[in-house]
């Protein structure tokens, strides 16, 4: 894991377009699993400052839009929406075409700006106050790095990849919030 997790920090720091030439399925689903873990760990640790954005009553995370998706509409079609099409269609949007900058320069600003469009486009869910545009950087912080480590395994591995390991992020969480609400 400690590899994979340094192998990610190089590559954010450095994006380039080069394929992981080891095709052998054991070392892409332990990369796989590393990631995975890795993604959610991130967002485990945003936690805290959404705890005090929210303590402080800068802004009220219970006004968005997946918070009226959960009171609004069945669990299956949550799910369907969080787990099976916005990562197609994000994977689709925001990181198939990332390959397709070949030069290094562009291809690394084509990394970090769809990464940065990624996280923002997520802005859409809160009610968009003068707090929340302040705290844009922070309140879209998670999906920004996620975009980050999506680029970098549909890089790597291939766009499938990055379409599974975003479905299986999501599920952890939209399976997570309806473990809450049994409780």
């Amino acid at each position: 894991m400690k590899e994979t997790f340094n192998e990610l920090i190089a590559y954010l720091r450095n994006p380039v377009l080069e394929k992981d030439t080891n095709t052998n399925n054991s070392y892409r689903f332990q990369k796989f699993l590393h990631l995975l873990v890795i993604s959610i760990l991130t967002g485990a640790l945003l936690t805290p400052l959404f705890v005090l954005i929210e303590h402080l009553g800068w802004v009220d995370l219970n006004d968005h839009a997946m918070e009226e998706l959960m009171k609004n509409s069945s669990k299956w079609f949550i799910f369907f929406l969080a787990v099976i099409l916005a990562p197609l269609l994000e994977e689709l949007f925001f990181r198939a075409p990332i390959t397709l900058f070949h030069n290094a320069k562009a291809f690394k600003i084509a990394f970090y700006v769809f990464a940065i469009l990624f996280g923002l486009v997520h802005l859409t869910n809160f009610n968009i106050t003068t707090n929340v545009l302040l705290l844009t950087p922070i309140l879209v912080a998670p999906q920004t790095i996620l975009g980050g480590y999506l680029g970098f395994i549909r890089v790597r591995f291939g766009l499938q990849w990055s379409m599974l390991l975003h479905a299986c992020y999501n599920a952890f969480f939209v399976l997570g919030s309806f473990a809450a609400d049994l409780v």
